[in-house]
């Protein structure tokens, strides 16, 4: 039997309800997915399987929004994670097997499946467009999240915001997740005396408009929990063209996150990873030429705890 595609949208997504109106019968529809043409997003929404399955968690979760778009209230904005992931900004170990969402609405929080609910108000300039769907504006997400997330997650999505409004604002064009210090401030404001607010702050205190991964935000964070001075991130190199990931000139170092990401699936199209390689080899060596001393650590070595660890290679290289 071959599927005719009813009309979807640019997602892929495809509802029980529209191939009932093609003349396909529950039985057939439930033929299909255990075939492996089609695969659940959630109930009653499917999409084309094509042979794989969502690029990731984050990928999923968001399908999974856009699947639930429909059946809910009019008043209804994705908020807290949902609205991050919506937005574009940075994921990471934050649970995605719940959908986010709040309703300008004095009760009625509940969670029902795999829908949390919240009840509050949201004023205009606090919904924005969120690749079609309404979520909450970034700098009101990021509260949203720093007030209920641990601080390392937090921080990762609030510099991948700031990040973004200094990307939108070099380009003189907006981002969808792209936000600013002083807009930050307002949220903050706005959110005096709702729980968890105090983290909020101390949390988007810490938040770095340099950050360009979540791998340098999170190397920041735990230097900062470890004591460590606080280094010049996105440090320009002199007599070089490179910047330097974090920098401590005063005392001739340097550090480095090596997320191996430009050696593998971010490499531009066509590239050859080992010339990229080749070329990071020869920044470094050009760097120490400087007489600066180059620390470089993996995302693994962020957290751990032993000699080899981040924080003890630069312990050690500071005291040097």
């Amino acid at each position: 039997m071959t599927l005719e595609v009813p009309p979807t949208d640019a997602h892929g997504l495809v509802r029980r309800s529209a191939l009932r109106d093609q003349g396909f019968s529950d039985e057939e529809i439930d033929r299909l997915r255990r075939t492996g043409v089609l695969t659940g997003v959630r109930r009653g929404v499917y999409r084309l399987t094509d042979g794989e399955r969502p690029g990731s968690t984050v990928v999923d979760h968001a399908l999974r929004a856009r699947a639930a778009a429909p059946g809910l209230s009019s008043e209804a904005v994705f908020d807290h994670v949902t609205a991050g992931v919506l937005l574009g900004l940075p994921i990471w170990a934050i649970p995605l097997d719940r959908l986010h969402i709040v309703r300008s609405r004095p009760t009625g929080a509940r969670t029902r499946g795999d829908l949390v609910v919240r009840s509050g108000t949201l004023l205009p300039d606090e919904i924005v467009d969120g690749d079609g769907l309404r979520v909450t504006a970034p700098a009101r997400t990021l509260v949203d999240l720093a007030r209920s997330v641990p601080t390392e997650q937090a921080l990762v999505v609030a510099d991948g915001a700031l990040q973004a409004g200094v990307v939108a604002a070099r380009i003189g064009r907006p981002g969808p997740g792209a936000t600013t210090t002083g807009e930050i401030a307002t949220a903050l404001t706005r959110a005096t005396g709702r729980s968890g607010v105090g983290a909020a702050r101390r949390t988007l205190a810490l938040a770095d408009p340099a950050s360009e991964s979540p791998g340098e935000s999170r190397s920041r964070f735990r230097m900062h929990l470890a004591g460590l001075p606080v280094p010049v991130t996105q440090w320009p190199v002199p007599g070089t063209p490179y910047r330097a990931d974090f920098a401590w000139p005063d005392l001739g170092l340097v550090g480095e996150f090596d997320g191996r990401m430009k050696y593998g699936r971010d490499l531009r199209t066509g590239a050859d990873p080992t010339e990229a390689l080749w070329e990071e080899k020869c920044r470094e060596d050009r760097i120490r030429r400087t007489g600066l001393v180059v620390v470089r650590w993996t995302w693994h070595e962020i957290t751990d705890p032993g000699p080899h660890g981040m924080v003890a290679a630069l312990r050690r290289a500071l005291r040097t």
